[in-house]
């Protein structure tokens, strides 16, 4: 990508340059370079554009649109980074380019300091970029956008499928989501989303199977809340019936000229309620339920932020719905040994479905990653093992291997 924008700098000198997407935005402060095994500068230093959109970018694109036709600058867009000589008031500063490349704490400083919520600025060299704060989108907005025309095409095996909400409260470790689309649910209304499958039942290839409902997780639909800033998977008062949930899937069942709702989106095993188990079992799947357990070991699962929900529990109450689950799992994550790739194994042996077995590998800006770089966890600045070579990375997923041997794609 920087490639490109330093040709599009060089043919276009009077353009203005915009980026986007997960790569950009994960690469909007110094981050950690798994290809580089090293830091790196925010990538609009490296890119040479003038302004980054992260995370979901309607709201700024159009707002970018507005400034660049009434010909004014490009400051203060919310969700956008920029940088700029000053930084203006109400920004936090994060630790500079020169204190994160020396220190494995300031480092870790930086990433707890991280949040789509705050305008933060970080000094590179004898200038900042300036992060401005996330917009804040509405179940109206999202409405809005999933109800324009899109044409469906060209979405091989995903041409009728329907976006439930966006966000993630899992707060994974390991996963970039939150940065991405935010750590709060965004549900549509039951109505709009009731009239697209009723729009798509009526397009000229549909046999009847809307491909999937969902979204980064599929039961979290229905989970919003905006009363404080606090976790909302760890509150007591987080509504973890599914009734929301439930009450949509029965709709669109009822909906003419659908004859299946397939949710084939992961679902967040933790937070499925029981009559929640029993409606995807009987009406909504092909053949498996994906589940991401990640691991088994508490120390790991505890690193990971996979450490809540009973695991066994769940798998005894999806049983008796006489379908299967298959498993995802990772190895080599911060503070996984060889010990514990070995309990693992025995673990995926005993459930035998497992259908992904990957190698942990570090994505710029999340948790896990500042372990990996660091060693360190970076809110207790304990030391945390790292497998930090490639031969015992392999080893780790050797070590399952032989252990399960049973069909599963690791």
């Amino acid at each position: 990508s920087d490639c490109l924008c330093n040709w599009i700098r060089q043919h276009f000198k009077d353009s203005k340059m915009v980026i986007g997407g997960t790569e950009a935005s994960l690469r909007r402060f110094v981050h950690y370079d798994y290809w580089d095994n090293d830091l790196r500068k925010p990538i609009l230093f490296d890119s040479r554009a003038d302004i980054l959109i992260y995370g979901n970018a309607e709201k700024q694109i159009l707002e970018i649109a507005k400034k660049l036709k009434e010909r004014k600058g490009l400051d203060s867009v919310a969700g956008t980074c920029i940088i700029r000589k000053e930084v203006p008031k109400g920004f936090v500063l994060l630790p500079n380019f020169d204190e994160v490349m020396k220190s494995k704490e300031k480092f870790c400083e930086m990433q707890n300091l991280f949040s789509n919520n705050k305008n933060l600025a970080q000094k590179i060299d004898n200038r900042f970029v300036l992060q401005y704060k996330s917009p804040k989108y509405t179940s109206q907005d999202l409405d809005k956008y999933y109800e324009l025309p899109f044409t469906r095409k060209h979405l091989g095996g995903f041409e009728f499928s329907v976006v439930t909400h966006r966000g993630c409260i899992g707060e994974c470790n390991f996963c970039a989501l939150r940065l991405l689309q935010g750590n709060r649910i965004i549900s549509r209304s039951e109505k709009s989303i009731l009239q697209e499958i009723e729009k798509i039942t009526k397009m000229p290839h549909f046999k009847g199977n809307i491909d999937d409902l969902g979204g980064p997780s599929a039961n979290m639909y229905g989970m919003d809340c905006y009363q404080c800033e606090r976790s909302c998977i760890d509150c007591n008062k987080l509504d973890r019936s599914n009734k929301r949930l439930i009450d949509l899937l029965r709709k669109a069942r009822e909906i003419k000229g659908v004859k299946k709702i397939i949710v084939r989106s992961g679902i967040r095993y933790d937070l499925a309620s029981l009559n929640y188990i029993k409606e995807m079992g009987k009406y909504h799947l092909l053949n498996t339920l994906r589940i991401a357990p990640e691991h088994v070991n508490k120390k790991v699962l505890r690193l990971m932020n996979k450490d809540k929900g009973d695991l066994q529990k769940f798998i005894c109450d999806f049983n008796k719905t006489g379908r299967k689950l298959s498993f995802y799992f990772m190895t080599a994550h911060p503070g996984s040994t060889m010990k514990e790739a070995k309990e693992l194994a025995e673990a995926i042996k005993k459930l035998k479905n497992a259908e992904t077995v990957q190698v942990f590998i570090p994505t710029p800006m999340t948790i896990s990653t500042c372990m990996y770089w660091t060693g360190l966890e970076p809110k207790t600045k304990k030391k945390v093992y790292v497998p930090y070579t490639y031969r015992e990375k392999k080893e780790q997923k050797r070590i399952i291997f032989d252990k399960t041997r049973n069909g599963s794609h690791i």
